[in-house]
């Protein structure tokens, strides 16, 4: 280590969970989608190339410890035991031995389920609703399984489902799969395995908390039945496969709820409805005492999904303090995971917070990014701006299920800024047969993102930008204080240009493509505004003005459109100190597909915490001088006192020019999405150039 990664140091020293040594404390954190057994695809449960691959590439760039995503014990789809089916097994076998060389260790997460937090897609939920459909899709998927909890209660997802019960029989024989499928893990040479989990609010954690757990028998009421199941797993995992045998527990400190579907601000003053800190004191405790060897922890439940999955909108390190005390309690090393800053994380370690830091969608993002750490490359890391939006995209608002499609459901742990994760047979460089000169128009995220991958693929390149800088719409969307992982972005990619050929032509406005010569044309042109036709519109701020920073707003201040650059606005307003208003069309605010549930909920519980007034199924009418004038559901009309109004209706494609034979439009100038939309669109136009 050199000095300059003298503050990284802690990270790279070796410590161990029972007697396995962990070459280093950086631990890759299990993903929905990594799994190393292909769940949730309709063939069935099969080892999953794919993800060993993914795995075997941080491997090789010096991770510590890896925990694939949730492998559960019985298939979704056909129902089957994982340990039913051992060619899976002897696969794992070949493979550990790979990860092996590279001086890694791989421990396997397997769940119990997921019970009420199993989210159910919009397109399952009414087969299950009715029984006849619900016995006829049974043999493909079980959905009463799926959704057994402890006690009956409603579905965090579609809160008009109702859950069953979980008989004291199907309990047995999950603990028995857990038993018999470490087993074969460890037989297979894998490291340890982790439960899934008290953790989340998924199964095992719905049992654990008595807000969720009503049952009478061995398995509800007092604290040692309702942690009964986690420590009967435990027991019947070590009684299979010696107690030296490594178990990790992956654990929610606090439940951060304050009620059904509705989570807890950082730093809030509430009442826990679940798992409160002086439980988890004692918790802790409990479980190390039972056999678990390591605590794999965070905070959170679905219903306050934010902390387990925190978005750009969640201090960094957000879990560390909590996670810190509980540490106190056990003897047993104990991870901390949560936007993890590794700096933060280093010095945590050093100082015996946490034994070891857990880093998750960082490794979607940048395979490299530990090996970039340990070089001081550290600008050349990829940063994850923690959108969820390839890795965890699914999406819910009022009266809605998941309503992700089912082919996005099913696939999880891909990424926005990467498309080559988990994708790699579908988005890979290759290099052109034909060398060819390729003009881009247009410098935003779709036009830099072009230009690299032409590039590595041998082309002649040339971006052209009208401005003085490089971004696009991306700087206006990255000007908030809470995006400083977007700031980090754009300059990342500006540097990244700079390492290949590309001739980059700022203050170049291209007015027509037949100006340009070039054999082929991209047009990353971008997106314009949405006008609404109401009389006073010319006194209202463009969302992008205000961002930017173009025009000055009073105190209070409406904002017109709850979709989520809408709702990002109100909370910047807010976090400013003014007295932001939301009106939105709609019945929710973020309807939209592909926003990920924990960041929307954050948004929501956020503005209803601190009463922020937000008007639904509400239209504007008229923007008057220091009002404007609205029209609610019930189709009267009233004012709202505004000192300034902005606009934040949504954007129209601006294409320079259309598609042609030589041309190719990408990004928003073809159609209006997001960044994944931006970047994946821009590798399957390059690709084929």
């Amino acid at each position: 280590m050199n000095s300059m990664n003298d503050k990284y140091g802690a990270l790279f020293t070796p410590w161990n969970i029972g007697n396995v040594q962990i070459k280093n404390r950086i631990v890759m954190c299990p993903m929905g989608g990594t799994s190393l057994f292909g769940w949730f695809e309709l063939g069935g449960c099969h080892f999953d190339k794919e993800a060993a691959a993914l795995f075997l590439e941080r491997a090789k760039n010096n991770v510590g410890l890896i925990i694939p995503g949730i492998a559960p014990l019985r298939d979704t789809f056909w129902g089957k035991w994982l340990w039913q089916n051992k060619k899976m097994f002897d696969e794992l076998k070949v493979f550990m031995d790979e990860i092996h060389k590279t001086g890694a260790k791989l421990f396997v997460q397997l769940t119990a389920g997921m019970g009420r937090s199993w989210a159910i897609t919009e397109l399952v939920a009414p087969l299950h609703k009715n029984k006849i459909t619900r016995a006829i899709i049974k043999p493909i998927i079980d959905t009463s399984h799926e959704l057994a909890s402890p006690s009956p209660q409603q579905s965090r997802w579609a809160h008009d489902i109702i859950c069953p019960e979980m008989t004291v029989e199907q309990i047995h024989e999950i603990i028995e799969a857990f038993a018999k499928t470490a087993k074969l893990c460890k037989e297979a040479g894998v490291d340890g395995v982790e439960v899934h989990a008290v953790h989340e609010g998924y199964l095992l954690d719905q049992f654990a908390i008595s807000y969720f757990n009503k049952r009478t028998d061995e398995y509800g009421g007092s604290f040692e039945n309702r942690y009964r199941f986690a420590t009967d797993v435990v027991k019947a995992i070590k009684s299979e496969c010696g107690s030296d045998y490594p178990v990790s527990l992956r654990y929610s400190v606090q439940s951060k709820m304050k009620g059904f579907c509705e989570g807890a601000m950082p730093g809030e003053q509430y009442t826990e409805v679940g798992r409160d800190m002086q439980e988890s004191e004692k918790a802790v405790k409990y479980l190390q005492d039972a056999g678990y060897d390591m605590l794999n922890a965070d905070n959170g439940t679905y219903d306050s999904w934010y902390w387990a999955h925190p978005p750009m909108y969640m201090p960094e390190n957000c879990n560390l303090a909590d996670v810190a005390h509980i540490k106190k309690f056990v003897d047993i090393p104990v991870v901390c995971a949560g936007r993890m800053d590794p700096e933060r994380g280093a010095k945590a370690v050093a100082d015996g917070q946490i034994d070891a830091v857990g880093i998750a969608r960082q490794f979607l993002v940048d395979p490299e990014w530990i090996t970039k750490l340990i070089e001081d490359r550290i600008e050349d890391i990829k940063p994850c701006i923690c959108c969820h939006s390839g890795c965890f995209n699914f999406s819910s608002s009022k009266g809605h299920a998941n309503t992700q499609d089912l082919k996005d459901t099913m696939g999880l742990a891909r990424c926005a800024l990467n498309p080559q994760t988990m994708q790699s047979k579908k988005f890979y460089i290759e290099k052109a047969k034909k060398l060819k000169k390729i003009a881009v128009i247009g410098g935003g995220i779709g036009g830099m993102e072009a230009a690299l991958v032409c590039a590595k693929r041998g082309h002649s390149v040339t971006l052209y930008e009208k401005s003085d800088k490089l971004g696009g719409v991306f700087i206006a969307a990255s000007a908030p204080s809470f995006k400083e992982k977007d700031r980090a972005l754009i300059s990342w990619y500006i540097r990244e240009l700079k390492k290949y050929p590309i001739d980059v032509k700022l203050n170049t406005q291209v007015n027509d493509v037949k100006d340009i010569e070039a054999d082929e044309i991209i047009v990353a042109t971008g997106a314009v505004a949405k006008k609404i036709p109401v009389k006073g519109v010319e006194k209202t701020v463009e969302a992008i003005d205000f961002l930017l920073g173009n025009k000055q707003v009073g105190q209070k201040v409406t904002v017109i459109g709850g979709g989520l650059t809408g709702c990002e606005i109100a909370y910047e307003l807010y976090l400013q100190g003014k007295q932001p208003t939301i009106v939105e069309m709609q019945d929710d605010l973020i309807t939209t597909k592909g926003v990920c549930l924990a960041n929307t909920s954050y948004l929501r519980d956020f503005f209803k915490t601190n009463k922020v007034p937000v008007y639904l199924e509400t239209s504007l009418l008229e923007v008057l001088d220091g009002a404007v004038k609205v029209k609610g559901k019930d189709e009267n009309a009233f004012e709202i006192e505004s000192d300034s109004v902005i606009m934040s209706v949504g954007y129209n494609p601006a294409p320079l020019a259309q598609k042609g034979k030589k041309v190719h439009v990408i990004g928003d100038a073809s159609k209006v999405g997001n960044l994944r939309t931006v970047i994946w669109g821009a590798w399957e136009t390059c690709m084929k150039l």
